[in-house]
């Protein structure tokens, strides 16, 4: 039997965790998390998703804030694992990703080596991608560069965020996970080197002025940008009065007297009062149908507008 120890923190390793669980072949004999965080008006302390799903199986749980810790690496050794699974943590010191016998694989969402980096969805969505995907690959120093084992393809409809992607990756990815371990297991996972280029998209840490509209890009740009970072953490913009406007939902709007380049008007507004709030971008209007302005609920943009003194938008 395979003697396994986890690795992730946020809601989108759990599945994979509870995949794992399922298998026979295998044990987790211990799953490896981020320490309890303040969270919450009252920053009350809070348990990592992975911490609680270990917890309600029974599971040890090892919350190390130095992974360079000799007397962290002495209690992970200790445990005698075949093999790690890595998913949604943090990069591991060589010291820990090479302690096992089997070494440590890597769950990461995207198709590699697109979209290196941590947030591979966001940024794929971003770029207006149609698929993407999951992929297991064992890890080594460089991030995400490591050998591949196993990848699945998912498409990315028109309709996608980031918040529906990251459910449709979640459930592959443990998918992928068991079929992934269950080869390590037989001897028969492939190893394959990356292929290195030129034309590689890298997924960098999203930094909140990532999420700002810049008018001068093209509305097709902006409707990405805005699904690539719906429902969190949120493409936004500026009203002419100050007042931060997040923007949930977006799409070019589909006019041909709107279309093409009009730099003279670019950043401005356009609304009716009742149905339509839309800005001029360097190519076309870029309609917003989903919105929260500070201290308000989200809204429907009809519903934004009953509430809403229109004369502010004219700056």
């Amino acid at each position: 039997m395979l003697r396994i120890i986890f690795m992730g923190t946020p809601e989108f390793a759990v599945p994979t965790l509870e995949s794992l669980l399922t298998w026979p072949g295998c044990e987790v004999v211990a799953v490896v998390t981020a320490p309890d965080k303040p969270a919450g008006r009252g920053r009350q302390l809070a348990e990592s998703a992975v911490k609680q799903a270990a917890e309600r199986h029974g599971l040890p749980v090892l919350q190390p804030t130095n992974l360079k810790s000799p007397e962290f690496q002495a209690e992970l050794k200790s445990y005698a694992a075949d093999l790690q699974v890595v998913v949604a943590f943090r990069m591991l010191p060589e010291a820990v990703w090479n302690m096992p016998p089997r070494g440590s694989i890597n769950i990461h969402a995207s198709l590699l080596p697109q979209y290196r980096g941590a947030a591979p969805i966001n940024w794929a969505l971003i770029h207006g991608e149609t698929e993407t995907g999951v992929t297991s690959f064992f890890l080594r120093h460089e991030i995400d560069t490591g050998d591949l084992i196993f990848q699945d393809v998912v498409p990315i409809t028109p309709d996608d965020d980031f918040g529906t992607l990251y459910e449709k990756l979640k459930t592959t990815g443990a998918a992928l996970t068991l079929r992934t371990v269950q080869a390590i297991a037989a001897g028969s996972a492939p190893s394959l080197p990356q292929a290195e280029s030129d034309t590689l998209r890298a997924a960098p840490k999203i930094q909140k002025e990532t999420g700002r509209l810049d008018f001068a890009q093209p509305a097709t740009a902006l409707a990405n940008l805005v699904r690539g970072l719906s429902p969190i953490p949120t493409a936004f913009t500026q009203l002419p009065d100050g007042r931060t406007l997040k923007v949930f939902k977006a799409q070019p709007f589909d006019d041909e007297e709107a279309s093409g380049p009009d730099t003279s008007g670019i950043g401005r507004w356009y609304t009716d009062g009742r149905t339509y709030l839309r800005v001029q971008t360097a190519n076309g209007l870029l309609d917003l149908l989903d919105v929260q302005l500070e201290g308000k609920k989200r809204m429907l943009i009809a519903d934004f507008l009953r509430g809403f003194n229109i004369e502010l938008l004219k700056g």
